[in-house]
């Protein structure tokens, strides 16, 4: 063809540096040639990649946040000429290690996996060679990017709030071995509490949820805090309809902040106090960093860390009396 190694292999990996018709000239010339190179590479050049967007069946229900996050994810791949494909993963077929069948199948030249399964789960996944992005969590020792929300500094800023409110006595509420996301909320909560010399009382960290993600209701403490620190906006209202149950008041008597902005509740519920993390930019840069890897990449794997805003509503309150 009358053309270098070096601009072959970078048509083939999808490098810049030749015009669009002579790197058209050398994929064709190659795929005459019965040349194999990766297929995310191969298609990326060409007109649509089909990325898999897998889903936890535990997190997935109509109108939950993840699913808002998958309309999302779709449309942004809709609008950057890509296809998404939604496959639910099952309780048994993470349980068992079961591969999701958009990656055995080859059909996905890579994978968005929202929402975190079983440790064991995610990082066979990690390892069975599809460029992969875990979406609202991460875990250092598997090889995969991750895109998740500031949640320890969300959580920080809402009992940083509390606390400049008067509120000395506060709670957490969320299950901190569950997800990786509980976990850095709580530590959030706990790097306030710390910093303020305030006393973080094992009575008053209550779980929500079982390990494989199913909701409990919280198990309410004799003694209660003057506020507790919610790690989502579901656990928030489950535990306003508990404490209403108990004859408590929100927030006139206990203060109660989520975490998410999502979802608003019904009508007559008392707007949340929360935090709600970009997820535009999150969404963004998961498909920016899975179509980087699709494109043939080569980079250590990394998380990026998406920043949010608090939103005050009328949730909580100052404190105005310590004994309940």
């Amino acid at each position: 063809m009358g053309t270098s190694a070096v601009t072959v292999s970078k048509a083939l990996a999808g490098k810049s540096g030749m015009s669009d018709k002579l790197r058209s000239k050398i994929i064709k010339k190659a795929d005459e040639m019965g040349y194999s190179y990766p297929r995310g590479t191969r298609n990326i050049l060409h007109d649509h990649l089909e990325i898999g967007i897998v889903i936890p069946d535990k997190y997935f229900e109509p109108d939950s946040y993840y699913a808002i996050l998958c309309k999302q994810l779709i449309k942004k791949l809709a609008d950057l000429g890509h296809f998404g494909l939604l496959e639910i993963l099952t309780p048994e077929n993470e349980k068992e290690g079961v591969l999701p069948n958009l990656m055995t199948s080859g059909h996905a030249d890579g994978l968005i996996l929202l929402g975190e399964p079983a440790k064991a789960y995610y990082r066979k996944v990690a390892q069975a060679g599809v460029p992969i992005v875990f979406l609202d969590f991460y875990d250092e020792q598997a090889n995969a990017d991750a895109v998740a929300g500031d949640n320890s500094y969300g959580a920080y800023r809402l009992t940083s709030h509390l606390i400049r409110r008067g509120h000395t006595k506060i709670g957490f509420v969320g299950n901190t071995k569950a997800t990786s996301s509980i976990m850095d909320r709580f530590l959030g909560y706990y790097r306030a509490m710390l910093l303020n010399d305030l006393q973080v009382r094992e009575e008053w960290i209550l779980p929500d949820r079982e390990l494989t993600g199913g909701l409990v209701d919280p198990v309410l403490p004799d003694e209660l805090p003057t506020a507790f620190v919610c790690n989502c906006d579901i656990t928030a209202r489950m535990l306003i309809s508990l404490l209403k149950e108990k004859g408590y008041r929100v927030p006139e008597d206990i203060s109660v902040t989520g975490f998410d902005d999502f979802p608003q509740g019904n009508p007559g519920d008392v707007p949340l106090s929360t935090f709600r993390i970009d997820t535009d930019s999150m969404i963004e840069l998961a498909v920016k960093a899975l179509l980087e890897r699709c494109a043939g990449e080569r980079k250590p794997f990394g998380r990026l860390v998406v920043g949010g805003q608090p939103v005050y509503r009328e949730s909580e309150i100052p404190c105005t009396n310590s004994e309940l």
